[in-house]
């Protein structure tokens, strides 16, 4: 759904530190990104600010970054 957990990944990141980025917890996070939880804008907005990419990137709504 998301292309978070890509995101995270390749940075290395654990669940736990991106929802800390987030104001989260572990579980709601991976909830998240597994699609079974939606994410709020203002979520989306501090994730595309920390991996320096588009709210539509991450939404899979554009591929450009």
């Amino acid at each position: 759904m998301y292309r978070i957990r890509d995101l995270r990944e390749d940075r290395d990141l654990s669940q736990a530190e991106i929802a800390a980025v987030i104001k989260t917890t572990q579980q709601q996070y991976s909830k998240i990104e597994l699609g079974k939880a939606d994410i709020s804008g203002e979520k989306l907005i501090l994730l595309s600010k920390f991996y320096r990419v588009s709210t539509d990137y991450i939404l899979g709504i554009s591929d450009k970054t």
